[in-house]
């Protein structure tokens, strides 16, 4: 019988197996934002006066890959699942399990980048503002591995293009793994490009993604399936939600205290 709502489409989440080596679509979409983001910073490294070389971006892209896998099987555990690992310590090294959090890769990257300023003597409001461009590509490319592993649906609706998922039961759901590629991939990737044209004080770049993510994401919460195992928490908001407040709070932060040190003349 034919229900109405779409039905998610069978996509084996093995791309090709290559001599009994299962290549992944989810681990391949990281793949090409991967490719995709240091095309463009070596791009923007190539511009005259730039302060950057290509054996730069290649540490900066594997320092901020460390911060991204570090971090985020980090906060993952302990923002989401920290009695588990009270109870079995062990489970903060099965990665195989899976359980990332981008909040968790977000700090990770964040002390990935200071030391690499450390170590490469960069401003780092500046170093920040030049990383900040790249995230939305992985952030988009994560979100479609999502969807083809039909994990982390959204909520049960009666939305015209609502979802069936094989294993969100029987009744429709929110295709939101959808609603995050288009905003904080797309969208958050084209505010910064044009953003940044307007040549922003130090730190407002990345100050304008913690706004944009944190008000993207905080939004389609509401649509997404909160983690069964927390479920609705304080104020009625998610755990992802509240960890987008701080993100917000300090996106407005930086890009307000950019332009009061310009009008104040301080030097970057």
């Amino acid at each position: 019988m034919d229900s109405g709502y779409l039905v998610f489409p069978q996509i084996d989440p093995v791309m090709v197996k290559v001599f009994g080596l299962s290549i992944h679509w989810y681990g391949m979409m990281y793949l090409l934002a991967f490719v995709m983001a240091h095309l463009l910073a070596n791009r923007a490294a190539a511009k005259p006066d730039s302060g950057w070389t290509k054996d730069q971006v290649s540490d900066l892209l594997f320092y901020g890959f460390i911060g991204v896998v570090v971090g985020g099987r980090l906060g993952y555990v302990f923002f989401y699942n920290f009695q588990k690992l009270i109870a079995d310590p062990m489970y903060l090294f099965r990665t195989w399990e899976g359980g990332m959090s981008f909040h968790g890769g977000v700090i990770g990257v964040l002390l990935a980048m200071a030391y690499f300023a450390r170590r490469y003597q960069k401003n780092y409001l500046a170093l920040g503002d030049f990383v900040v461009v790249l995230l939305p590509l992985g952030l988009g490319a994560g979100r479609i591995g999502n969807f083809i592993n039909g994990e982390l649906w959204g909520r049960v609706t009666d939305v015209p293009w609502a979802m069936l998922f094989p294993t969100g039961g029987t009744l429709p759901r929110h295709p939101s793994q959808l609603y995050e590629f288009f905003f904080e991939g797309i969208v958050l990737f084209i505010m910064l490009v044009m953003y940044r044209r307007l040549s922003p004080p130090a730190g407002a770049v990345g100050g304008l993604f913690l706004l944009g993510y944190g008000v993207f994401r905080f939004g389609i919460e509401f649509f997404r399936e909160p983690d069964k195992h927390l479920g609705i928490l304080n104020l009625g908001m998610t755990m992802g939600q509240w960890l987008c407040v701080p993100m917000i709070l300090s996106g407005l932060f930086f890009i307000s205290w950019g332009y009061w040190r310009r009008q104040q003349g301080a030097a970057y």
